[in-house]
């Protein structure tokens, strides 16, 4: 389900919350608007203050996003979801479109934390339960990947991420929902986008 946090005690780096700023365009002052009364951040003599190297609570990042959605719409959801790839953390060994979206999971991991410990650790390649995952199943001798994405966050957001990942790579890529599959909008815990090229 969009919006809900999966566990307590779940934090999001700066970096990545700042990806709202960046993805809202004409909209940036409305997002800093929201993201202040939601919790994060400052205004401080008309300029937004947001500490990038801070941590700040899923729960509040993701009231925000339902804010966005109610005040602004779907649309600027992807939009924020494609300026994530700019902003967050990203192993360095994406150079396909293939290790790209395999990527998206651990940068997902890599920029949460679970009562004070990162959730990806890059020495021992484990991973904390507790915000989900972004999946990754390539259809063999196709150029089809299909990623369940089991998260807390809207669906159009992630069909955001997927798709500037995949176009970093690719530029014939499309993403589409799997309209087949559930849907967080309407209450269930995943989304299944389809990516194609």
């Amino acid at each position: 389900m969009q919006f809900k946090s999966f566990e307590p005690n779940i934090e999001v780096n700066g970096q990545t919350v700042y990806s709202i700023l960046d993805g809202m365009g004409n909209y940036k002052k409305i997002g800093e608007k929201i993201l202040c009364e939601c919790g994060i951040g400052s205004i401080v003599n008309e300029n937004y203050i947001l500490e990038i190297d801070g941590w700040y609570p899923q729960d509040l990042w993701l009231n925000a996003f339902k804010e966005i959605a109610k005040k602004i719409g779907d649309s600027t959801l992807k939009k924020i979801g494609i300026s994530i790839p700019e902003n967050a953390k990203f192993p360095p060994w994406v150079t396909d479109i293939d290790s790209a979206i395999k990527s998206i999971n651990i940068a997902y991991h890599m920029n949460h934390r679970k009562s004070g410990t990162e959730m990806f650790n890059p020495d021992t390649e484990r991973f904390l339960d507790g915000i989900g995952y972004y999946g990754y199943e390539k259809i063999p001798n196709k150029n089809i990947i299909i990623c369940e994405c089991r998260n807390p966050y809207p669906c159009r957001f992630d069909l955001g991420i997927i798709l500037s990942m995949a176009l970093k790579f690719e530029l014939t890529a499309h993403v589409s929902h799997d309209d087949s599959k559930p849907c967080r909008k309407n209450e269930a815990d995943s989304c299944t986008y389809i990516v194609t090229w």
